[in-house]
């Protein structure tokens, strides 16, 4: 903190307001909630008093500091917004006036998002209560400039974190175009093929299609692998997180459905149907109902390029039009096998694989650029107001 800055605890500019009234069992409260790691308050929900089972409540005032007695140290602290004045809390929570003759609410709003604070929060209190008292909150420290200083430095924060925010919502804004990117490209790319190649439905051009077995197995401590949605929601096999089941129950699922180098698999229930997975492994391993098995035909039908046709909307609509039920939808086989797939000859489909990769390879380059872009301005923020309560700002 700034040298040139007095130091003051907070109960020289905050009074804990105690003050509880009796619920009214025919009127309608708003009730809210404070968020975890310094996200805010917000609306928790609106109820009747006649719900509400503690009758003596608190009631909050637009830019009142509010702190949760239990939550503090997670930074579970906030200032009540405008548009929750008047919403009620519990006895769990303090709230505290601010006296606006000497701090800036705003100021106190940016200091509470500081290490320098969060640390005194999470000193207090001993180790088998993490509860904070409000003789604690009381106790904090704070840099008091005067109040021009504090709203001069308040503005350049509010500032910086707009132009934050704009970056945020732009980098947030590319990574939406970057998801809908392949799905909506690779569509457009095969409605523009099915006009200039052949268009076949799937199962003349595979050797088999099903599911795997219609029992849930023995999972056993170590075995063979039992592959599920979750390991191939990435287009490619993960064999990490994997359940197991005996060698026996392996030899019983595979005279049904046996997975090979080349084959495709194709999620058909639920959430996450619709999602193929190329086998580029020798490895053994058995699979669940929920999962198709695609076998192509060799020679006539690359692996590869049946997944990015998979992937494609030209399928996916497609998919989604020809899925049943309402609590867990799904793509039935038979559905499955109808799939128009437009073929052109085995040399063309593995240039356009390759074409595809290519592509493919720079989307997960800007998408780990994105994650890089997100994780810095994760990181301004903090240090602006690291520089500002320096006084460096």
């Amino acid at each position: 903190m700034n040298k040139a800055w007095p130091t003051v605890k907070l109960g020289e500019v905050l009074r804990h307001r105690k003050e509880f009234f009796e619920i009214d069992d025919t009127a309608e409260y708003k009730r809210c909630r404070v968020q975890l790691h310094v996200k805010g308050i917000v609306l928790r929900d609106v109820v009747f008093g006649a719900d509400i089972k503690t009758k003596q409540q608190q009631e909050c005032r637009a830019g009142e500091f509010l702190v949760a007695e239990i939550d503090a140290k997670v930074g579970g602290f906030g200032i009540v917004p405008t548009e929750l004045d008047g919403a009620i809390v519990s006895s769990h929570y303090f709230l505290f006036a601010i006296d606006e003759q000497k701090l800036d609410r705003r100021f106190l709003e940016f200091f509470v998002r500081t290490p320098a604070f969060r640390e005194q929060v999470t000193a207090q209190g001993s180790t088998n209560y993490a509860a904070i008292r409000p003789s604690h909150v009381l106790g904090y420290a704070l840099p008091l400039p005067p109040l021009a200083e504090q709203r001069r430095i308040v503005a350049k924060i509010e500032l910086l974190a707009g132009k934050i925010e704009e970056a945020r919502k732009t980098k947030d804004a590319a990574l939406r175009a970057t998801d809908a990117f392949s799905p909506s490209a690779l569509g457009a790319f095969f409605r523009k093929a099915s006009r200039q190649v052949p268009v076949v439905e799937l199962q003349s051009v595979t050797s088999q299609l099903t599911d795997g077995p219609h029992v849930t197995p023995q999972y056993v401590e170590d075995g063979v692998p039992f592959v599920t949605v979750q390991n191939m929601v990435t287009g490619r096999l993960d064999f990490g997180n994997l359940k197991y089941i005996s060698a026996d129950d392996h030899a019983e699922f595979s005279r049904r459905c046996r997975p090979e180098r080349g084959d495709v698999l194709y999620s058909k229930d639920g959430a996450t149907r619709g999602h193929p997975c190329f086998v580029d492994t020798d490895r053994e391993f058995s699979f669940f109902v929920s999962v198709a098995l695609i076998k192509p035909i060799h020679g006539e039908l690359d692996g590869r390029y049946l997944c990015y046709v998979l992937r494609s909307s030209w399928i996916r609509d497609r998919m989604l039009e020809k899925s049943r039920g309402d609590m867990i939808p799904h793509i039935v086989l038979r559905e499955i096998r109808r799939f128009p797939i437009p073929l052109p000859d085995i040399a063309e489909q593995r240039r356009i694989v390759a074409y595809l990769d290519n592509l493919q390879a720079k989307v997960d380059q800007l998408k780990a650029l994105q994650a890089q872009t997100a994780a810095e301005l994760d990181a301004l923020l903090p240090s602006i107001l690291d520089k500002a309560f320096r006084g460096e700002l």
